[in-house]
């Protein structure tokens, strides 16, 4: 495959001033004085994307990550190193970039088309179908300065995604999206990367990195720290995550390994805002008959002394990603582990009434009624129903038959 993005050896390196003064008083300085601090945002990266890849991309808030995108697409300029870039780039770095706004949401279509070295023809042509992927209703003809986020989140996407880019860049831009626009993204996403265009994705969540991107690296301090199959950089980064740094504090360390029944593999995680995961997901059979029972087993990790407002929730859906089913405990007012350790919960379905197909499962745990997200895993088990036939549509329910005459 031919290779579309190649990165060597780039650096980039940013100069910390304490005070705006101290640029004028270096500006002055005649024997060249330095009043500033460097900072190396990206220490020497290289890798290279193939066309027709999705490269996920990984890391920490300030890791680099943001830095090296704006490289790539000409917004910053490195400060040693080569990069090349073989196609039209169309990005999403930042919400509103590229916006005036001023203009109404049509207006800055036709602006950012513009941008992109489109014609006023070329952008009226695809006006239309913009305008409804972006599905912001009579707002299209609004100033975008009383857009919200996910409004802007809604426009600079149905830009980006509908200008046939040869590189589509996305940093971030669906975290603040609602779960059916996401997935019209993820759905328009694959259709472009069947078509060849190449992807590069950042997202903290790990989940669609792993099953949306056919590669990843993972950036640490500014150095690629891994490269690969994404299913692999995703565990490595995963893994670093949760269990790499250790707390020091003995204490509480002891204090986790005495409620866990000492067991040595429980590990409070570095990152604070890691307060629960889950380790482990496990179905009884990949193949099912109509009628069989189903039984999710969940495993989870709980890193401080209790969360209040705990919950589990397991949801089922197709391949289409159309939502069969999903409880979840609170809603059924079922009580289960919620303190600092390693818990166990079985998820019973004890006779399973779909009809055939194929079926997924989502696993997700939760607080505060389910309206914050700890942890969410789509798609972390598949499962599919056969029978002999003996009737049609997606699920059985009971019935009869009555003659009346």
């Amino acid at each position: 495959m031919s290779v579309i993005i190649d990165i060597k050896n780039v650096v980039k390196i940013y100069k910390i001033y304490d005070n705006p003064v101290h640029r004028l008083k270096e500006a002055l300085s005649i024997r060249k004085k330095k009043f500033y601090t460097e900072f190396k945002a990206l220490n020497g990266i290289s890798f290279q994307v193939n066309r027709g890849d999705a490269l996920g991309i990984l890391g920490k808030n300030g890791s680099g990550k943001s830095t090296l995108l704006k490289i790539i697409t000409g917004v910053l300029t490195p400060t040693d190193g080569d990069i090349a870039v073989r196609g039209k780039v169309s990005a999403i770095l930042e919400l509103g970039a590229g916006f005036n706004p001023d203009y109404t949401g049509r207006e800055n279509i036709m602006l950012n088309g513009t941008m992109m070295g489109f014609s006023e023809e070329e952008m009226k042509s695809r006006m239309q179908q913009i305008i409804e992927f972006a599905d912001i209703g009579q707002f299209i003809d609004q100033p975008v300065k009383v857009y919200s986020s996910g409004m802007f989140a809604r426009l600079a996407f149905a830009v980006s995604i509908n200008v046939d880019p040869d590189i589509l860049i996305v940093d971030e831009a669906l975290a603040v999206g609602d779960i059916r626009f996401q997935t019209k993204c993820i759905n328009k996403m694959k259709e472009l990367k069947e078509n060849g265009t190449t992807i590069l994705f950042v997202s903290h969540a790990t989940e669609q990195v792993k099953r949306f991107c056919n590669k990843a690296i993972w950036i640490k301090n500014g150095n690629v720290e891994a490269s690969g199959e994404s299913s692999e950089v995703v565990d490595l980064y995963e893994d670093y995550m949760k269990y790499e740094h250790v707390k020091s504090d003995k204490l509480e360390v002891s204090d986790v390994l005495e409620q866990s029944n000492e067991d040595n593999n429980f590990v409070i995680p570095s990152n604070p805002d890691i307060i629960a995961s889950i380790t482990n997901v496990e179905i009884n059979n990949e193949m099912l008959k109509t009628f069989d029972p189903l039984e999710v087993t969940i495993e989870y990790e709980i890193y401080q002394k209790e969360i209040e407002g705990f919950l589990l929730g397991v949801a089922i859906y197709t391949p289409d990603r159309e939502y069969v089913f999903g409880p979840n405990t609170h809603l059924e007012n079922i009580s289960i582990p919620n303190g600092i350790g390693r818990h166990k919960v079985k998820y019973t379905i004890p006779k399973l009434q779909l009809l055939g197909g194929k079926y997924g499962v989502d696993v997700g745990i939760f607080n505060n009624e389910g309206i914050v997200c700890l942890e969410y895993k789509q798609e972390i088990h598949t499962f599919q129903v056969t029978n002999k036939y003996f009737s049609e549509g997606k699920f059985y329910m009971d019935h009869r038959w009555d003659v009346m005459k």
